[in-house]
C-alpha cells in the first residue's frame, strides 16, 4: 500500500483530535480495561494491530476527527510497550515503586546503559499514514514520565537517566517524522506532580526529546486516567486544580508548539490557559472518566469559554486524556460529540474569520 500524504483541506479552523489511546476491538484485547493482555500472538498479533489501526482510523475519521492518531492499539501501555524495546531494562527483575506519588505499581528494572537497538513503533506509524490522507499524531512517552515508571538500579540519577531517555526518544521522533507523522507528542503527566524537577530539567529534556523535529511537538499533561488512584487523587486537590499554574509559565519559553491539557468537567480554572498564550492549545472538552456523552452545545461551550484565552486559530478541540477503559460505543458517541461541538464554534466563528 503506497504512503498518503496528508490533504491541505483536512487543516481547518478547530481540528479536533484525541489525547492518546482509544478503546481496542474485543478480538485484540479484553474490552474496557486498562493495560489488558493481548489475545493473539506471534503473526496474528501482528496482523491483528494493523486491521486494529485500519478500524480505529476509519472510526476517526467517521466521527469527523481532524488529526488522527494511532489510539495506542499496538500498545499494551503508554509507556512501558515503548521502554520493553530498549535494552539495559530488565522486565523480569521487577520492583515496586511509587507512580508519581499516587500508587504502587509493580515495574521493571533499569539494569545497565539503555539504548535502542532498532525503531519501536516506526513501522505502525507508516502503516497508519498510508490508511490516511489526515494529519496524523503519535505520542510517545516523555523523559520524566518514563524514569517514574521504573526502577533504576544503575544511573542512581533521576535526571541523568531522563537524558539519556530524552536522547532515545530523539531518534525514534526523527523516525517518525520520517514516516509521515505530522505532530509528536510527548506524554507527561508527570509534568502535574513533580514540580521542581520540572522546573531543573524536565523541560529541558523535553526539548531534548524534540530537538531538530520539523514536524509539530506537543506534550500532554492531564490528571490521568479514570481509574481510583486518579479519581482519589483528584478529590484531594480542592475546588481549583492549579498544578498547572507552577508549569505552563516554564512550557511556554519552550520550544514545544502545542500544550495538551485537561479541561471538561476538571476543576482547572480556564484562566490558567492565559500562561501559555501564544502556544497551539489542544483543549480536551470531552471527560474520559464518565460514560456519559458529552452533548455537542456542552462541548462547544468549554471551547468557547477557552477562546477568551487562546487565539481560534490556535486552538484544538480534544480530549482529556485517553478512552482505552471505556467501551467502544462510548467513546465513538464522544468522538462525535466532540466534532458537532467544534462544528457549533466553526459556524459561529465563520463571520469574524470571514471578515479578516
Amino acid at each position: 500500500m503506497t504512503s498518503r500524504q496528508p490533504s491541505d483541506s483536512s487543516r481547518r479552523l478547530l481540528p479536533t483530535s484525541t489525547a492518546g489511546s482509544l478503546p481496542k476491538p474485543t478480538w485484540l484485547a479484553e474490552p474496557e480495561k486498562l493495560w489488558s493482555p493481548w489475545k493473539l500472538d506471534g503473526d496474528a498479533l501482528i496482523e491483528g494491530k494493523q486491521d486494529a489501526l485500519r478500524i480505529s482510523a476509519h472510526e476517526q475519521e467517521s466521527a469527523g476527527i481532524d488529526i488522527l492518531s494511532d489510539g495506542e492499539q499496538t500498545r499494551q501501555h503508554f509507556v512501558t510497550t515503548f521502554i520493553e524495546h530498549l535494552s539495559g531494562v530488565d522486565f523480569e527483575n521487577r520492583e515496586t515503586v511509587r507512580i508519581r506519588d499516587r500508587y504502587d505499581a509493580s515495574v521493571p528494572t533499569v539494569v545497565g546503559a539503555v539504548g535502542r537497538e532498532k525503531p519501536v513503533f516506526v513501522d505502525d506509524a507508516r502503516f497508519l499514514r498510508a490508511q490516511t490522507d489526515r494529519p496524523i499524531k503519535w505520542a510517545l512517552p516523555g523523559p520524566m514520565t518514563m524514569i517514574d515508571t521504573l526502577a533504576d538500579r544503575h544511573y542512581g540519577s533521576r535526571e541523568k537517566l531522563a537524558w539519556e531517555f530524552a536522547g532515545i526518544l530523539n531518534e525514534e521522533a526523527k523516525e517518525l517524522e520520517a514516516a509521515g507523522v505530522d505532530i509528536i507528542q510527548f506524554d507527561e503527566p508527570s509534568f502535574n506532580v513533580f514540580f521542581d524537577e520540572v522546573q531543573d530539567w524536565g523541560v529541558a529534556a523535553l526539548e531534548r526529546a524534540a530537538e531538530g523535529l520539523q514536524a509539530e511537538t506537543a506534550v500532554h499533561i492531564c490528571y490521568g486516567y479514570g481509574i481510583a488512584a486518579n479519581t482519589d487523587w483528584k478529590a484531594t486537590l480542592g475546588a481549583e486544580w492549579r498544578q498547572y499554574e507552577k508549569t505552563f509559565p516554564m512550557i511556554r519559553e519552550s520550544s514545544i508548539d502545542i500544550v495538551s491539557l485537561e479541561c471538561q468537567h476538571s476543576h482547572v480554572p480556564m484562566d490558567l490557559i492565559e500562561l501559555i498564550r501564544g502556544k497551539k492549545v489542544m483543549l480536551g472538552a470531552i471527560d474520559v472518566a464518565s460514560t456519559a456523552v458529552e452533548s455537542a452545545d456542552e462541548v462547544a461551550d468549554v471551547l468557547r469559554k477557552a477562546l477568551e484565552f487562546v487565539d481560534p486559530e490556535l486552538l484544538i478541540p480534544s480530549t482529556n486524556c485517553g478512552m482505552a477503559p471505556l467501551s467502544r460505543e462510548v467513546a465513538q458517541g464522544k468522538l462525535a460529540a466532540l466534532s458537532a461541538g467544534a462544528d457549533i464554534l466553526r459556524r459561529e466563528l465563520a463571520p469574524a474569520v470571514e471578515s479578516v
